[in-house]
């Protein structure tokens, strides 16, 4: 085993009761989300897992909880596995606080609370617009750009907000722009298949700009460090550091995410040729196999999932 790029989920993976199996068997895995509860400020943590009321459904409560899960996941495998090579990080929208957090980059504590407030003024954006997102698959990128650009110039909010892999992309803005680039896309057979999705809005677009703004001061205030990882950024497709950390993270509400090329970085440039995914769901993994199908792929999520992780890797 080479160097493993370590992948960190962001929305649309979540599920009910999420990490409590963990929380129950693994005395880390507890120890570090109690830590992320008391330094949450708006909500109980368990209870969102347990998502009895359907807080999952909700930004605001999506964020920190997946970045909770997919922060006990990693001291586990920081325990477990402490020979583990690691060449770089990369997280996926929210999933940036978790890699930078794990990164030493961010502390912990200032983190989630950053997070917890990036959660709650995009839920209010979200709130505040009539948006939606769709999935093209196997896309003319250059053609859907143009669709995209053609209704910008007449005023209309639509874009391509997600550059997953080569075999996926992502538009998103006001529901009636996106359905009429739709309309075009698929007039101009600019995509072999496209998929709306069930998101609460349309993320990394103009829409999001008051989130944005407001994240300003707030990232600003943050004690940030050079990380002890590359962790590329889904903006920029290069590295943190520290003299970029905060103003990045404001651009990026409002940005596109370039998942493909942030992956595509940590193989040229850091020799990585294993991923590892910790959290909900198995999209970034997907992706990473678009990305370069020569990739030994892991994904973590719950007990079950992580001792075949460990057992595979120890060779058992």
């Amino acid at each position: 085993m080479g160097k493993t790029a370590v992948l960190f989920s962001g929305q649309g993976s979540q599920y009910s009761e999420m990490g409590l199996d963990l929380y129950a068997k693994d005395p880390l895995f507890k120890e570090t989300l109690d830590q992320i509860n008391e330094q949450i400020a708006g909500f109980d943590l368990l209870d969102v897992l347990a998502d009895r009321a359907g807080q999952l459904a909700l930004t605001k409560y999506q964020q920190p909880a997946i970045v909770a899960l997919s922060l006990g996941l990693y001291a586990m495998v920081h325990r477990d596995l402490p020979e583990l090579e690691i060449g770089g990080m990369v997280g996926l929208s929210l999933g940036e606080y978790a890699a930078l957090i794990a990164a030493r980059a961010l502390p912990q504590e200032q983190g989630i609370q950053a997070l917890e407030k990036r959660a709650q003024l995009m839920q209010l954006d979200a709130d505040e617009s009539d948006s939606k997102m769709a999935a093209l698959l196997k896309p003319d990128v250059a053609q859907i750009e143009a669709i995209c650009q053609s209704m910008q110039a007449k005023g209309k909010i639509v874009a391509v907000s997600n550059y997953n892999s080569p075999k996926q992309v992502v538009i998103g803005g006001q529901s009636q722009a996106v359905s009429e680039a739709l309309t075009e896309i698929q007039a101009q057979k600019a995509a072999k298949r496209v998929v709306e999705l069930p998101v609460s809005g349309a993320f990394h677009t103009p829409l999001f700009a008051n989130a944005s703004a407001k994240m300003a001061p707030v990232l600003a205030k943050l004690n940030v460090a050079d990380p002890v990882v590359p962790v590329i950024s889904n903006t920029t497709g290069q590295p943190f550091s520290r003299q970029n950390i905060a103003q990045t993270l404001v651009d990026q509400i409002v940005s596109p995410t370039h998942f493909a090329d942030c992956l595509s970085y940590l193989i040229e440039n850091e020799g990585v040729d294993t991923t590892l995914e910790l959290g909900p769901g198995a999209t970034l993994t997907q992706f990473a196999k678009q990305v370069d199908r020569k990739l030994v792929r892991y994904q973590v999520e719950n007990y079950e999932t992580y001792q075949a992780f460990l057992d595979e890797i120890r060779g058992n």
